[in-house]
């Protein structure tokens, strides 16, 4: 007898569908990178263009004042933005060695007490411990003040990327190559440095740019801890500089000195300079961080 050989029709969209598909992604794109493209062309307007035009995409009078405006705080700028780096490097790297451990250890069944220390992290994750609290933590018990431990711990564990990293462990790490390693002499940190790490990079790359977007925008914990200038991140400074702007703005408009001060200081296009400023170099980051995002998105959805 001959046996019946089914085949497995593919459907498959018609060409007009894939080009309606295509101009739609195409038109969600330029949404998305529209308001970063019309803020860096609205910092290379002219404060009088801005002042009797209103914002637009094409200005009449381009100008640069509001990078030279920043330009005479450049030495400050450049102490921040490296004070900035540092903290969003190692703040991540020392973010994602205590959250891809802690997530590890619950993911693991034959661990004891993976029950307690995931309800622990949900409830942490829930109810924050309050303002005060964490600042006689960081400031009389762990003396942390005016030091960039203090920007850099408060933000060290993330409850939600703990949960996000066991669920990924779970599913993407099975208990048999975990049994396979310890058959062949592997200790615990061997396990997970050379078997598991590798095997979580999608995972890893999601988490890393999440510590590193909240380290990279933090100026809260600056707000409170910090008050030596050589210790000041980029988003404290700005927000500092925006503020001198508008205090300088506001006196001069009750002096009747508006528009002297308005000449001097390009107000509009010096924020969104700072915007630009503040912005670039972590958006510049995404397209490292894509292929593992892909990758963690596909994960799982072929199965041998």
């Amino acid at each position: 007898m001959k046996k019946e050989v089914k085949t497995v029709e593919i459907r498959k969209f018609g060409k007009k569908m894939d080009i309606l598909s295509n101009v739609l992604l195409v038109l969600l794109a330029i949404s998305c990178l529209f308001p970063l493209i019309f803020v860096i062309i609205i910092s290379f307007t002219s404060e009088n263009s801005i002042l009797i035009n209103g914002y637009s995409l094409w200005p009449k009078e381009w100008s640069l004042d509001g990078y030279r405006y920043l330009s005479t705080m450049k030495e400050q700028l450049l102490q921040s933005l490296f004070i900035t780096v540092i903290i969003t490097v190692f703040g991540t790297l020392v973010n994602v060695f205590f959250t891809s451990t802690y997530a590890y250890a619950i993911s693991r069944p034959n661990f004891k007490y993976r029950r307690f220390f995931t309800i622990f992290a949900l409830v942490s994750m829930l109810f924050s411990p309050g303002m005060v609290p964490s600042y006689i933590v960081v400031t009389t018990m762990m003396n942390l003040k005016d030091t960039i431990w203090a920007l850099i711990l408060p933000l060290a564990l993330s409850p939600f990327n703990i949960i996000l990293m066991r669920t990924f462990f779970r599913r993407t790490v099975s208990e048999s190559i975990i049994e396979s390693s310890r058959i062949d002499g592997a200790s615990e940190l061997r396990t997970f440095v050379q078997v598991v790490l590798p095997l979580a990079l999608p995972g890893i790359a999601t988490i890393s740019l999440f510590a590193a977007l909240r380290y990279w925008n933090d100026w809260f914990n600056a707000l409170l801890y910090v008050q030596n200038d050589a210790l000041m991140p980029l988003q404290y400074l700005l927000m500092k500089i925006q503020s001198n702007i508008d205090y300088m703005s506001q006196n001069a408009s009750l002096s009747g000195n508006l528009s002297e001060s308005m000449g001097a200081i390009p107000k509009e296009a010096t924020r969104m300079a700072m915007v630009v400023i503040s912005t670039l170099p972590i958006a510049c980051t995404y397209p490292f961080f894509q292929k593992y995002f892909v990758k963690g998105l596909t994960i799982g959805g072929v199965k041998e």
